[in-house]
């Protein structure tokens, strides 16, 4: 286990606490090495139904640690930089592609990487008083951990461009409006918001929510007939899964279903 990311599984509820809390979450390559094997495991462990990303001590995370990028360190080659940048994106590309929900709780601030990642996630529920912001061209920087993608694909390429080369600081309300995050709540509300919401999401149909990931993941990219074939597919197997006849026999008897993952 990496003390700097932390894994707690609950009910078929694994939580992710990046836990740097005097860094506020700063990502350094320990910090980014325990987040891609926490999304590996919550992609692979059958145990763990969804996930909740979160920060200790009331930040998500305010990116990569810019401090200990100005203090330097020995310099690698380009090539290895890349590589090495490369291997640590993989956590948003994970928490994206991974066929269970995932929630992200935002708290205190999410910029730069960090709101990258959390764009990664399926949804957002986000304090009153966070701040959100791109950050990169602040400090000279383009992005990485998939934001201009996410970004793109959440809000279009025109709201996109001007998030990241004007680089403006959010509120939750505003990030509310411009559809960044589902949900804002009050700070105190925060933690129990996002862990309701999650653990709602890992007590459902976990099969059939992880084709729904899938099909809208498809949407992005694939034309529409492969969306159609991909929809039939997933939706005829979800037919049969036995939560699906639990939820229509609950619905017979009109009452709430008890879904059991398979």
């Amino acid at each position: 286990m990496n003390d700097m990311v932390l894994q707690k599984l609950d009910g078929g509820l694994l939580t992710i606490t990046m836990n740097r809390p005097d860094r506020r979450n700063a990502l350094n390559p320990d910090m980014t090495r325990g987040l891609v094997e926490a999304a590996r495991r919550a992609a692979e462990d059958h145990e763990v139904r969804a996930v909740l990303l979160k920060g200790a001590g009331g930040t998500f995370c305010v990116g990569g640690d810019v401090k200990s990028m100005a203090e330097g360190r020995a310099p690698l080659p380009f090539e290895a930089k890349m590589v090495n940048l490369r291997r640590g994106m993989e956590v948003s590309r994970i928490l994206h592609q991974m066929a269970k929900p995932v929630v992200a709780q935002l708290d205190g601030a999410a910029a730069g990487a960090g709101l990258s990642i959390a764009l990664a996630c399926d949804l957002r529920v986000a304090s009153a008083s966070v701040k959100i912001t791109t950050a990169f061209a602040k400090v000279g920087l383009s992005g990485d951990y998939g934001g201009t993608y996410f970004l793109t694909q959440m809000l279009g390429s025109a709201k996109a461009r001007e998030l990241y080369l004007l680089s403006p600081v959010l509120s939750a309300q505003e990030a509310l409006a411009l559809g960044m995050v589902n949900r804002v709540v009050p700070d105190a509300e925060v933690d129990a918001a996002a862990h309701e919401l999650a653990m709602s999401l890992a007590q459902g149909p976990s099969i059939t929510l992880g084709y729904i990931k899938k099909n809208i993941n498809n949407a992005e990219h694939l034309p529409l007939e492969a969306c159609f074939d991909a929809e039939a597919i997933h939706h005829s197997r979800s037919g049969e899964t036995a939560d699906h006849k639990e939820a229509a026999k609950a619905f017979v008897e009109k009452r709430k279903p008890a879904f059991q993952g398979h």
